[in-house]
């Protein structure tokens, strides 16, 4: 696990920085439980509430149900948190033998907006496919 901080001198005392934490784990089922505590902890330092923690740990293990079927079989799963003072963005990527995009209209695409708010999803050249999920803290209906 890696942490990049931007926060400087001028961050003030109590304020959360923009804070940038990436996880790399085997592409695996059995791995998740270390993405879904993370998530917790995270949303928990930007002060979520109880639903909102409790909804981006689904949401992220949503995203990665979504995206493993798919995974090379040595692959590693990356998650990016990105924090902010009342924002959580997490970025799950990983190397797929496709590189083809999550279907978005289908039960799992809409749960996954539900909990999250704002979700994406893309590819790269080299068949990476990613979803990120933007949760606000406090937003009402889900973003």
């Amino acid at each position: 696990m890696t942490q990049d901080t931007g926060a400087t001198a001028a961050t003030p005392q109590g304020a959360v920085p923009n804070d940038v934490v990436t996880i790399k784990l085997p592409a695996a089922g059995a791995y998740l439980s270390v993405l879904r505590t993370a998530t917790a902890g995270l949303a928990a330092r930007l002060d979520f509430t109880l639903d909102e923690i409790e909804d981006l740990r689904i949401a992220v293990d949503e995203a990665c149900a979504m995206l493993l079927p798919q995974a090379i079989e040595t692959a590693q799963l990356t998650c990016r948190f990105d924090l902010t003072p009342d924002t959580l963005s997490v970025t799950v990527t990983i190397p797929t033998t496709r590189g083809q995009l999550p279907e978005r209209d289908t039960f799992s695409w809409t749960v996954l907006s539900a909990l999250a708010g704002d979700v994406d999803t893309g590819a790269n050249a080299e068949r990476e496919v990613w979803i990120r999920l933007r949760k606000r803290r406090g937003a009402m209906g889900g973003g």
